[in-house]
């Protein structure tokens, strides 16, 4: 009969979709972070299934199994309907109706400050138009003097906590989830000269080249400059490579190519999603992270790079290192030792999830 060949068929089906639930494939997302694994590991999306349906699952949708999958962790008792998992920094209104609040606006910038340095942060938030939010990170627990002297400010975010770094904040107030509506992130220090620089300008720049990770130019003959590829040059808009720089023998390694330094980078919204997994919770001065952005990009080479065209000053205020342990003998020393301690743990903890992750590719 042929029926038999039918079920024998079937059956095989059947036993081919409990297989792809059983054993989940590894999916490489758009933009891969080498340090830590990506949240949401133990989703459908990650099986073979979840491929296959994968085409079909939208965050709008109200019913089927994509709605299910795809609510958060801790919204499982809620109706799929209602749950929202992204947020903003953007101020409301107490007032009025919610549908008529100002929208939310295209690009964000965030700067860690101190009050000794509100002259030079108020003129870098003057070159970044109304389409920017504005959060800045105060280390010095002076936040209410700014709305006495600055107009803007009472339209920015403020948060407060005593001697902490920009990347301390980064990982607490910065998640991808609370970032998720701006196209790009400017995580600015606070002595930056930017005379030569306005933001709207810079972004056509970044968007024309196809640029993830970027920074401005900066002026060395103002300020100072840690490496030769992020000197502005006069021969375009941007650049991407120091080729020919005497300190650059090979241009395809950092700091030549696919690099940019930590005092003033811009993030799109993808590349600060890895970004912001590779910030190591304890380690909160950020050094290292500079030499593994181009973890973030898929071509480090086209997608990080240096605007010449719009550039700054590197003023190099020790403003971190003043505040360190106060009045203590040694106290700025101890924190540049820090510093290099940090990096040196960073530059560990990658080398270790490298050759972890290499190994768990040769056992499959």
């Amino acid at each position: 009969m042929r029926i038999v060949p039918f079920l024998s068929a079937l059956a095989f089906v059947l036993l081919g979709f409990v297989l792809g639930f059983s054993f989940p494939v590894s999916i490489t997302p758009k933009l891969q972070c080498g340090v830590l694994p990506w949240s949401g590991g133990g989703s459908a999306r990650s099986s073979f299934l979840g491929r296959l349906w994968s085409p079909f699952w939208n965050s709008s949708s109200t019913s089927g199994i994509g709605n299910v999958a795809r609510k958060p962790e801790g919204a499982e008792r809620l109706p799929p309907g209602i749950v929202v998992s992204e947020s903003d920094l953007h101020l409301r209104r107490l007032w009025g109706s919610p549908n008529k609040d100002a929208p939310v606006r295209k690009y964000l910038l965030a700067m860690a400050a101190g009050y000794t340095e509100r002259a030079n942060v108020n003129a870098t938030v003057q070159k970044f138009s109304d389409n920017f939010d504005v959060v800045l990170f105060h280390y010095d627990g002076r936040t209410t003097e700014w709305d006495e002297e600055f107009h803007w400010s009472k339209e920015a975010v403020h948060v407060s906590a005593m001697k902490q770094t920009k990347w301390w904040f980064a990982k607490r107030f910065l998640h991808p989830s609370i970032l998720a509506p701006y196209d790009y992130v400017f995580l600015w220090d606070e002595d930056l000269g930017v005379e030569n620089f306005t933001a709207e300008a810079y972004i056509d720049i970044v968007r024309k080249h196809g640029l993830e990770i970027s920074q401005p130019g900066l002026d060395a003959t103002k300020g100072k400059k840690a490496y030769d590829v992020s000197v502005k040059r006069d021969a375009g808009e941007m650049h991407k490579t120091d080729a020919g720089g005497r300190r650059c023998p090979d241009v395809h390694k950092r700091p030549c190519s696919g690099f940019v330094e930590v005092m003033a980078p811009v993030f799109s919204r993808d590349a600060w999603r890895c970004v912001w997994h590779m910030i190591q919770n304890d380690l909160i001065h950020g050094w290292g992270l500079d030499f593994n952005f181009w973890r973030c990009v898929d071509d480090p080479e086209e997608q990080v790079g240096v605007v010449d065209a719009q550039y700054v000053v590197h003023h190099g205020v020790p403003t971190l290192r003043d505040q360190g342990n106060g009045d203590k003998q040694g106290s700025r020393a101890k924190v540049k030792d820090r510093q290099y301690e940090e990096m040196h743990a960073f530059d560990s903890r990658m080398a270790n999830a490298d050759k972890a992750l290499a190994k768990s590719k040769s056992l499959t």
